[in-house]
């Protein structure tokens, strides 16, 4: 495999498809990969003139509605020899600043309009034009290209460095990846591990890649419909909206032969839902993190295999193991452990950190395989419910859950009780009125006494961080204030 960087990427597809559509955000004008190349580059020299440097680091402050605006800079910040930091619009202010402090940014591109935290410069895409022609500094496959903060669900953000050649890791092949679509949509928000796959999908698949600032399911759907897209991408919470909606009554969405869920496990009840509503598509959940990519597992949705999360590909690896890193035996429970079959990535300024060891990647989620190299998910090392003598799994309870017809979707968690140290919480957004006691008849026979529900709670949506995940955290404050 042939080490490449992003702004390789860039300037080769410019050169063998200049007029080809790279990017469409739904409402504004499409980005051909020529523009792009172009515009790139006026970012690059703007700041060589402010003053970076190879190896600085740089801040990209956008939202939904300038993904491409963000192309351009993140772009133009890496041809320009220096490492892209993308964050978020909607991260609060004390973040932005936390995080802009820890790697250290020398600056800030951000969209008009957003006020950014004084960390060195700030400056919008059109502030970094100039006159003057500068050299820039062509990266290294092995150069720090990227530093992508995580979603701090269980403590402080941290923030994840990725080279030039684990970004573009597998790309620059003669076929392209997703060939059988003209338009791939999808959703993901800018600073999330997801949205960043997208962007390299922009650069290196063969179709066009499709957002929209603002997702809904109407408006969603209704873009799968006019752009007929073959690929669809998506969080569960989203795919749980379309459901829920009834979306694939209105709309057409017969176009569509691959959808994919990424950022958190498909609940099998809203995977077999989504095979009604994508009459042709194969519905596929994608496992990996900020920490393990471009390491995978992937798991075309068996209604044999409920809560597999599939088996490792393209030259990745996965095995379960102690804390330590012993390997265990196929069916036994412990750790889940990712190797990534490109240069390994790192926490920036924390090189001796426990979660990377010898290539291996400490996931922070516990998980069996079975003898078919099938992984199955048991729950996050930290939501584990430690209940008397018992060690229940929240993502069993959801699972569970999920079956019950009038529920939209559900997050199991662990709250304080005096005799037996914890006891399993439920907070669920359903479609009918649901009382705790209905719930727990239905789950008598479906989950163990000590795995049942002792306190439930009615929500109108569950709260989600800006990736799309459940923060159990919040929950656990809202119950507490409640009990």
């Amino acid at each position: 495999m042939v080490n490449l960087t992003v702004p390789q990427l860039l300037r080769d597809r410019a050169s063998a498809d200049p007029d080809g559509v790279a990017l469409i955000v739904h409402g504004s004008a499409p980005l051909t990969y020529r523009q792009w190349y172009e515009r790139s580059a006026v970012i690059a020299n703007g700041l060589v003139a402010r003053g970076v440097t190879k190896g600085d680091r740089v801040g990209l402050v956008f939202g939904s509605a300038d993904w491409a605006d963000y192309a351009v800079a993140f772009c133009g910040v890496l041809a320009a020899g220096a490492a892209a930091v993308p964050l978020s619009d909607r991260l609060a202010s004390a973040d932005l600043r936390f995080m802009l402090e820890h790697c250290g940014a020398a600056g800030v591109i951000h969209a008009g309009g957003l006020t950014v935290p004084e960390i060195g410069w700030s400056a919008t895409l059109d502030g970094l034009r100039t006159e003057t022609s500068y050299e820039t500094a062509d990266p290294a496959p092995g150069d720090l290209a990227q530093i992508l903060y995580t979603s701090g669900t269980t403590g402080r953000p941290k923030g994840v460095s990725a080279t030039h050649a684990n970004l573009a890791y597998g790309c620059g092949a003669r076929r392209r990846p997703f060939a059988h679509s003209a338009h791939l949509l999808h959703a993901f928000p800018i600073g999330t591990n997801a949205g960043q796959a997208m962007l390299i999908n922009a650069l290196d698949a063969h179709p066009a890649v499709v957002t929209l600032p603002r997702f809904t399911p109407g408006r969603f759907a209704a873009l799968i419909e006019s752009y007929r897209a073959g690929t669809v991408f998506l969080v569960p919470a989203m795919a749980i909206e379309l459901i829920n909606a009834g979306v694939g009554e209105r709309h057409d969405l017969s176009g569509v032969l691959l959808l994919g869920s990424a950022a958190a496990p498909l609940p099998s009840a809203v995977a077999q839902a989504l095979t009604t509503a994508f009459p042709n598509a194969t519905i596929t959940n994608y496992y990996t993190s900020t920490e393990a990519a471009p390491a995978q597992t992937i798991m075309m949705f068996d209604p044999e295999r409920p809560g597999s999360v599939g088996r490792a590909v393209a030259g990745g690896r996965v095995r379960i193991a102690t804390a330590e890193g012993t390997p265990l035996a196929p069916g036994e429970t412990g750790e889940v452990w990712m190797r990534s079959p490109a240069v390994p990535r790192a926490y920036y300024g924390d090189p001796g950190s426990g979660t990377f060891r010898d290539g291996w990647v400490r996931m922070g989620d516990l998980g069996r395989i079975d003898a078919e190299g099938y992984l199955y998910l048991v729950d996050r090392e930290g939501d584990v419910v430690k209940s008397g003598a018992y060690k229940v799994s929240t993502i069993h309870v959801e699972e569970a859950v999920y079956q019950h017809p009038d529920v939209v979707e559900a997050a199991a968690f662990g709250v304080p009780h005096p005799v037996l140290g914890t006891v399993v919480a439920v907070a669920m957004a359903t479609r009918a009125p649901l009382t705790p006691e209905e719930l727990r008849i239905f789950l008598k026979d479906r989950l163990a006494p000590h795995e049942l529900p002792a306190h439930v709670t009615t929500v109108d949506a569950l709260p989600r961080n800006n990736g799309g995940k459940v923060d159990k955290r919040a929950l656990r404050r809202s119950m507490e204030d409640v009990r």
